[in-house]
């Protein structure tokens, strides 16, 4: 792991060799596990950063995930970079933005793997319902500052908008017809122990993210009966506590269909039943054409 120096302080890497433990059912490397690393890198380097300056001592907790993009997949035996830097300071949240990329160190070849966005706020190690401040960081031009409160307000604008996914939790059915959402749906629970907590003693963010990408790949895997690969993640809000029983998170995973060759599949039509899926159906096929668009933007030549 590099740390920040004198001419990068807002930028950290961390590395680590994937073993067969990381692996999925296909021998890549599982996508939680790049969850996980990408969310330890970021969670450094904005309490790192919180932490900079002489004030009252803070961790920070992750707020939100804006998107995290799957590029190719990770082999066992690579050397996985995870590289985070801040890019956006408010009052009181940080953007992170992390790049991963594999190394085969036999050969020496690399690659881009994922990239991702990430919002930190700090909470105060005396006071966990206390959120402090964040040091400004320094920017090289201004319109990295201006570009970056562009995508805080937009993210801010977005989180107020999706409150309503976090309704009802949908109860199991009793023998439900395949490709349905109920044949599908599927749930894991898990006990947390001290390994996957913060100082403050609440789940890491990056171990919620595995779980919530193992679960997500369950039901993949139940639709298209095939194995699956995670290829993006989307808007993943960590809502705030309460004393009751309560959902921390949310998010949309997006997962491709795979042939034992590993060559892309056509996914089983989805059968949406009562008139909330039908609903739901609808709006997640806008998520997908409005993500289409933009990555078929991003793909054309700029002039």
């Amino acid at each position: 792991m590099s740390g920040p120096t004198a001419e990068t302080p807002s930028t950290i890497q961390i590395c680590r060799i994937m073993r067969p433990d990381d692996a999925n059912v296909a021998g890549n490397v599982h996508g939680g596990t790049i969850l996980k690393m990408i969310e330890e890198a970021g969670a450094i380097i904005s309490t790192r950063h919180c932490n900079s300056q002489n004030r009252e001592r803070c961790v920070a907790a992750l707020a939100r995930v804006e998107r995290t993009d799957f590029l190719s997949p990770l082999c066992i035996g690579e050397v996985v970079h995870a590289s985070a830097e801040i890019t956006y300071t408010s009052k009181h949240s940080v953007e992170v933005q992390v790049n991963v990329t594999s190394e085969n160190i036999l050969t020496g070849v690399t690659k881009l793997t994922n990239k991702a966005t990430l919002w930190y706020v700090p909470l105060s190690l005396e006071d966990v319902d206390r959120v402090l401040e964040v040091p400004p960081v320094v920017y090289s031009r201004q319109e990295q500052e201006q570009e970056g409160r562009k995508r805080y307000e937009a993210q801010k604008l977005e989180r107020m908008e999706t409150k309503w996914r976090n309704g009802d939790i949908v109860q199991p059915v009793l023998n439900p017809e395949p490709n349905t959402v109920s044949y599908s749906q599927s749930s894991l629970i898990h006990l947390v122990g001290p390994s996957d907590c913060t100082l403050h003693g609440f789940v890491h963010g990056g171990v919620t993210m595995k779980l919530m990408d193992d679960v997500a790949g369950i039901v993949a895997t139940r639709h298209c009966k095939t194995n699956v690969v995670t290829a993006s993640v989307d808007a993943n809000p960590v809502l705030t506590n309460t004393p009751k029983r309560y959902r921390a998170a949310s998010a949309f995973f997006t997962y491709v269909s795979l042939s034992q060759e590993g060559r892309s599949l056509p996914v089983p039509q989805l059968v949406p039943e009562t008139e909330d899926e039908k609903k739901r159906f609808e709006e997640g096929k806008g998520r997908y054409l409005q993500m289409k668009a933009k990555r078929q933007g991003k793909a054309e030549p700029q002039p």
